[in-house]
């Protein structure tokens, strides 16, 4: 159990947060630090279908010019008008907006149960894709440390509200945004990564018991 946990489980982890990184702004960093090599490795520890998805992130990004990607980033995610995939889940989840404020309150809610502070110095709403993306990892973890602890009690608490938070609220939107993501890219490593992203969320979907 120890070997599946720190194995298959740890790779869970690291991937999340790399997915989350991929949402910020571009830059050459990811090559220096090496970050699809990494995205690689930790997809064909979980998934070959996974993995192949991740390959292609990585030839997607070294085919790229980073200026490009600068561009496409901020048509689809920042503006300067309406963005072409909104990355914040209070838009996906209901057209009235005032009814907006409260579906980003909801997410405060899963954030609080989880033990989840936002950054001061974010300058992102905390429904944004990447700040929930690293709330994911944050489940993940606490998951895999109750699964090492043999806390049963523990176990069932993190299980429970990684599966809320996986299928009632990120699979109520992601696919849609995932969707204007793929119509509204210029590139193709903007593409990849959201079909990465539901690839990984699925996966996590499926994870976790019922019960």
């Amino acid at each position: 159990m120890t070997d599946h946990v720190n194995g298959k489980a740890g790779a869970r982890e690291d991937l999340c947060r790399f997915l989350a990184a991929c949402y910020y702004e571009p830059s050459t960093d990811f090559s220096e630090e090496h970050l699809f090599d990494s995205m690689l490795a930790a997809a064909n520890a979980i998934d070959p279908e996974l993995a192949e998805s991740a390959r292609k992130l990585g030839a997607a990004f070294v085919a790229q010019d980073v200026e490009t990607l600068l561009v496409d980033h901020t048509a689809l995610f920042i503006g300067p008008s309406q963005p072409r995939a909104m990355p914040y889940a209070s838009f996906w989840l209901t057209d009235d907006q005032s009814m907006r404020h409260e579906a980003t309150l909801a997410v405060l809610d899963f954030y609080e149960q989880g033990g989840f502070d936002v950054r001061e110095d974010l300058h992102e709403l905390p429904d944004h894709i990447a700040v929930e993306l690293e709330f994911l990892y944050l489940l993940i973890f606490a998951r895999n440390q109750a699964q090492l602890s043999g806390n049963m009690d523990d176990l069932a608490a993190a299980n429970a509200l990684h599966r809320r938070f996986v299928v009632e609220h990120l699979n109520a939107w992601l696919g849609d945004f995932a969707n204007a993501v793929k119509a509204g890219s210029g590139t193709a490593f903007y593409r990849e990564l959201a079909g990465l992203t539901e690839r990984f969320v699925r996966i996590e979907a499926d994870l976790v018991p019922l019960h």
